[in-house]
């Protein structure tokens, strides 16, 4: 039997499982259709800005809000195979968060690299 994994190997195999998107690959993912998913807290998205459309969901109910079969999933989320793709500030949390979507059947849920400070940096479009 395997020991526990320290969060950098969970980290890693979560990632293996995604394939993640870059900042202008997510934006044309979401010109296409993908539903951008912001998972920051308030303190952050109120110092660094928000990015234009995102959805603003709580980390602690993501997986209420985007479970297509929940009574309390938002409206945006219509199947199980919507694309959906999370941020964070930085890409970590994220990652792990599009894992447990994908458990719950959202077989198209990945994440964006480096998160919204990527974004940020490769200058696409913040609202503050």
């Amino acid at each position: 039997m395997d020991g526990p994994l320290s969060i950098d190997e969970l980290l890693d195999r979560t990632r293996a499982s995604l394939r993640r998107l870059g900042p202008e690959q997510a934006q044309r993912a979401v010109a296409a259709g993908a539903l951008l998913v912001d998972i920051r807290p308030s303190e952050l998205r109120d110092r660094d800005g928000t990015i234009p459309g995102a959805l603003v969901i709580g980390r602690n109910v993501l997986e209420w809000r985007l479970d297509p079969t929940s009574a309390d999933r938002v409206p945006e989320m219509v199947s199980h195979d919507q694309h959906v793709i999370v941020l964070c500030d930085e890409g970590y949390a994220s990652s792990l968060a599009a894992a447990s979507l994908r458990q719950l059947g959202v077989h198209d849920a990945t994440d964006l690299v480096g998160g919204f400070q990527a974004w940020k940096a490769a200058g696409l479009p913040v609202e503050h």
